[in-house]
């Protein structure tokens, strides 16, 4: 099994004083997964410690089989796509991608198909032979990605992908990770966009100050929160009576109507409790629109774990 994931055992890494990461235990299918976490929280050296870039303190990391101690089969499987730009003087977006498959040694010929299949890949063909100076940071980024895709790794890790590019493009990039990951590969993303991590992630992990505090699907690990109820808009024709009704069940802890006085904004301790009750009530004499959880995503599940104030640096 080890062999098709990513997999950290009692990880911890430390600059000195300073905590890095502490006791990070991890099994990583492939997919898209999303570290998400603030500034500081330890989603880069998390990720530096996959690409062997870093050495853990304790414990050990091994990607898709290979002890991450051993970087020239590492190279093979992986791609990394920085968050910092860093690019030779003079540089075309071409050359970046084409020199960086020959240094890993592919021969001249191979290397250019390569490079041009990489470029083509992310949409960067008609710019590929202007400099890289001359590039916006949506453009940056796209041939950083080229880069990383072009020696056709199992694995990409991918710091912030997704800064500084426009919609459209941002939405082809999105959909390019899709494809990557229907292909059976690993792509760990680190992203503050939250909306966007729940639209493509199959899984998450969420750290805060060093620590893996969750991770999982977002809606299971939303379910394992006991302490926080979730929060649920019901769109329906008469939401006062329908109020009266839902304050006689125990689970429900708060209703209040609507600012639009079109339904109602219910808390409750038992999802499961709450759907049967509102399908019974859906039967009666209630016209109910919609029935639709208001904080089943990142940001929300994020906020209830360490806090509203640090979810939103």
């Amino acid at each position: 099994m080890s062999d098709s994931r990513i997999v950290f055992e009692n990880v911890s890494k430390f600059y000195g004083e300073v905590l890095g990461v502490n006791r990070v235990s991890l099994s990583i299918p492939p997919g898209i997964t999303s570290l998400v976490g603030p500034n500081g929280s330890g989603k880069t050296t998390l990720m530096n410690l996959m690409t062997g870039l870093l050495r853990p303190t304790r414990g050990s990391v091994s990607v898709c089989g290979v002890p991450t101690s051993d970087p020239e089969n590492l190279f093979k499987l992986m791609g990394y796509c920085t968050q910092f730009d860093s690019y030779p003087k003079g540089f075309t977006g071409y050359d970046f991608v084409h020199s960086f498959l020959r240094l890993a040694g592919y021969e001249a010929r191979e290397a250019e198909r390569l490079a041009w299949a990489a470029i083509e890949r992310v949409g960067m063909q008609d710019a590929a032979k202007r400099k890289v100076a001359g590039y916006s940071k949506g453009m940056r980024q796209r041939i950083k990605l080229a880069q990383a895709v072009s020696h056709d790794p199992r694995v990409l890790i991918l710091d912030e992908p997704l800064n500084g590019l426009d919609p459209l493009v941002r939405a082809e990039t999105i959909a390019l990770f899709r494809d990557f990951a229907t292909e059976g590969r690993h792509l760990l993303i680190s992203s503050h966009v939250l909306h966007e991590v729940d639209i493509i992630s199959d899984q998450v992990i969420l750290m805060s100050s060093g620590y893996v505090v969750a991770e999982g699907q977002i809606k299971a690990v939303r379910e394992e929160i006991e302490d926080h109820p979730m929060q649920i808009l019901i769109r329906c024709d008469r939401p006062q009576r329908l109020a009266s009704r839902l304050f006689e069940h125990d689970h429900v802890v708060e209703v209040k109507v609507h600012a639009d006085g079109q339904g109602l904004l219910v808390k409750t301790r038992s999802a499961d409790q709450f759907y049967l009750m509102m399908n019974r009530i859906a039967t009666g004499d209630f016209r109910i629109d919609t029935v639709a959880p208001v904080d089943d995503d990142v940001n929300s599940v994020y906020g209830y774990l360490i806090g509203a104030e640090e979810a939103t640096r």
